[in-house]
């Protein structure tokens, strides 16, 4: 028994270091741009291996939020204002963040990634994943990051009307903001100007 274990542990420590050596040349022959597309071996290769770094431990918990309107809409408030901008409102990654990293961001909605556990969402959400442009969320309250995990799991469903309200509570550039009203002040109003003009 301990000499099966031992053979399959050199086993994927050896698979391993093959995706290692593999994606290193690769690296070395594109350079650091992240413009070309990442290639089929890397897009199989990445989600097997982020599932065999995430603890089993952290696999198996379960969301301590129970799932509810409110707390997916409190979760797709967070997600507006959070991960829009990498991930769209709709989950399809589609934005100009979003097409320009790599890997590229993940379409929330495909079973890749709605085949995670409740668990696994939960911690890539806190731990983010390294050499991605996913940050690590710890800073955030947990239960608003379980709330996102709820959120994500609704994400396929999503309403023409949800979309729209996640559209006004996300982030607004600077010059995308509407300008604020005119400040009222206790001044009177001016008359209207009034003369008259000699005839000829």
């Amino acid at each position: 028994m301990l000499k099966l274990l031992g053979r399959l542990i050199v086993g994927i420590l050896a698979l391993i270091g093959l995706a290692a050596v593999a994606g290193a040349a690769m690296f070395a022959s594109a350079g650091i741009s992240a413009r070309q597309e990442p290639s089929s071996f890397e897009a199989a290769m990445a989600p097997r291996l982020r599932s065999l770094a995430i603890p089993a431990s952290a696999r198996q918990t379960a969301n301590p939020i129970p799932a509810s309107a409110e707390a997916i809409a409190e979760g797709m408030e967070h997600y507006a204002d959070h991960c829009a901008v990498c991930h769209a409102n709709d989950g399809s990654g589609d934005t100009e963040m979003g097409r320009a990293m790599y890997p590229r961001v993940p379409d929330m909605r495909k079973p890749v990634t709605q085949n995670l556990s409740d668990g696994e969402l939960f911690y890539i959400i806190e731990n983010g994943v390294r050499l991605t442009g996913m940050p690590a969320w710890a800073h955030d309250s947990p239960d608003d990051n379980w709330k996102l995990v709820h959120f994500i799991r609704h994400q396929p469903k999503l309403t023409a009307q949800e979309l729209a309200r996640m559209k006004a509570l996300n982030p607004k550039a600077a010059d995308e903001e509407e300008p604020p009203p005119p400040a009222k002040t206790n001044a009177p109003a001016k008359p209207p100007h009034r003369h008259t003009h000699p005839r000829k």
